[in-house]
């Protein structure tokens, strides 16, 4: 005696199938009709590309935008930014003309400006740890700090 509940007769296996045949058909329709723009699959490449198992990830601890009380007057001050991963600290400015930053406690480190689908901008902190780079940040960008043998990358953050 078969039930009305009784999925014995394959029913099951076959929706699973049919599903699976109509995912694939509307994810082939998508990828003709919706392309996925090439500037947003190198991004997707590029960060995959920037993953580094050894990285600490830098904490923004303080943003101007968020943290600080406005100055009556001041129209265009600059923003500031700290990260702070384990004992290392990173002090930001980000104005129009460009950026400037301390990594603390100060030494000499190797630091790169990551935008995305822009190439990356190659800066160098002297031995107080002072970096400068003349291109302000355009859209997301994230900093990656290399001193001795340790990496250091802070959040992403839009400009």
């Amino acid at each position: 005696m078969s039930g009305a509940g009784d999925m014995n007769d394959g029913t099951a296996f076959d929706e699973d199938l049919g599903d699976g045949l109509l995912e694939e058909e509307l994810r082939q329709a998508a990828t003709v009709l919706d392309p996925l723009p090439p500037a947003l699959l190198q991004s997707a490449v590029d960060a995959f590309a920037l993953h580094d198992l050894d990285a600490r990830v830098a904490e923004l601890t303080f943003d101007s935008l968020v943290d600080a009380i406005p100055v009556r007057g001041v129209t265009d001050a600059p923003r500031m930014l700290t990260f702070t991963a384990g004992e290392v600290t990173l002090d930001v400015e980000v104005t129009e003309q460009g950026i400037m930053g301390q990594v603390l406690p100060p030494r000499p480190a190797r630091i790169e400006m990551l935008g995305g689908p822009q190439a990356a901008v190659s800066l160098t902190a002297d031995d107080m740890g002072r970096f400068t780079a003349d291109t302000p940040p355009r859209g997301p960008f994230a900093l990656r700090l290399r001193t001795g043998g340790s990496v250091v990358e802070t959040e992403w953050l839009r400009a």
